[in-house]
């Protein structure tokens, strides 16, 4: 049966994007993030499409899904720290790497008795006040990983930046002096980059890079999409027509919509955009209908939305709807439903079918 709701997912898109984003990077390697379900995109044809890509990490708190997609792609590893002894047995049997951002997961370390070495990251708190050693602890964290026994199989640095997406603000470069102070004299790999900090103004200089949102077309920033960064979308979420109706003048559309004469599409959408049933005056939210825009009309009922297609011609049930993606931003469909493309992308249900383009 063809679905009425699906994410056509162009894994050419996804291999343009990491393209750019190497460009962007300037010589630092690529830590491709696929947490949340390659946000949205789906693990499997993620990783496959990424196979050339230095390494797939992923912040997935279910490890199960780890092991699946290191079928696909020996690289993989994690990135999320352990917290219990049997966690690091997991980590230990599959191979994973390890981060390392709080003193009880030293103790596991220093506690466990197997004879696996991990590739550990340190992450330092340099004002995210999220996860990490703070600078004032790093020392002392640092000296107790050096101890171990048996010894790491390598130290690598990372910070996460709080406020990149806010181009040139004081902060990041607040933050970047507190990680070099931190970290003066060692010689170790660092990486502090995210999506905004890529396409960011202020330089970073880093040896890894760890893109997410920019790596599936979307922007970091609230006033850039991510096509005015050369990104590609590479998730279209789609329906169909399911039904067409003229309204006489006068009568109202749906709950709460004024009355009017027009000829109304109706289709399927996501809950989650539920936020649009209430526009701003003068806002006209819109989406595609056979690649020409159609205001919504209404509040959205459900997980139905009813559209203005008066000016429309050839409009009828099984004419294709673009919900977000190629010519309509996953970041315009964000600000009219008071969200993030983040949330949009990765709030895409497992249960909608992927179709690989």
């Amino acid at each position: 049966m063809n679905r009425l709701i699906r994410a056509a997912i162009d894994t050419h898109a996804l291999r343009h994007n990491l393209k750019v984003i190497r460009e962007r990077a300037r010589g630092a390697r690529v830590m491709a993030m696929v947490k949340a379900n390659a946000y949205g995109h789906g693990l499997v044809p993620t990783a496959l499409a990424l196979a050339d890509a230095e390494c797939v990490w992923s912040g997935e708190a279910r490890r199960g899904a780890h092991v699946t997609r290191r079928r696909y792609h020996p690289a993989d590893r994690l990135l999320e720290g352990v917290f219990a002894p049997e966690h690091l047995l997991e980590a230990a049997r599959h191979g994973f790497d390890l981060v390392v951002h709080d003193m009880l997961q030293i103790e596991l370390l220093e506690e466990s008795t197997s004879p696996q070495r991990f590739l550990l990251w340190i992450k330092i708190d340099t004002g995210m006040n999220r996860l990490g050693f703070r600078p004032s602890e790093f020392d002392a964290a640092l000296e107790r990983i050096r101890r171990l026994q048996p010894a790491p199989l390598e130290i690598r640095l990372m910070t996460h930046l709080a406020r990149a997406d806010e181009q040139n603000n004081a902060e990041t470069r607040r933050q970047l002096v507190r990680f070099k102070e931190a970290t003066r004299g060692l010689d170790y790999a660092r990486s502090i980059a995210n999506s905004a900090g890529i396409f960011g103004s202020v330089p970073l200089g880093c040896d890894w890079v760890r893109p997410g949102l920019a790596l599936y077309g979307g922007s970091p920033f609230a006033d850039r999409s991510g096509v005015e960064l050369g990104l590609q979308p590479v998730m279209s979420l789609e329906t169909s027509v399911i039904a067409t109706r003229n309204v006489p003048l006068g009568e109202s559309v749906g709950y709460g919509a004024p009355g009017g004469s027009t000829r109304l599409g109706h289709c399927n959408h996501r809950r989650r955009l539920r936020r649009w049933s209430r526009p701003q005056p003068g806002e006209r939210h819109s989406i595609l209908i056979d690649g020409r825009r159609a205001p919504l009309v209404g509040r959205v009922s459900m997980d139905m939305i009813a559209v203005d297609v008066t000016d429309l011609s050839g409009v009828h049930v099984g004419t294709p709807v673009v919900l977000w993606g190629a010519g309509l931003p996953v970041e315009e469909i964000a600000l009219h439903a008071g969200t993030t493309p983040y949330e949009l992308l990765c709030g895409v249900s497992q249960r909608v079918p992927l179709e690989l383009r």
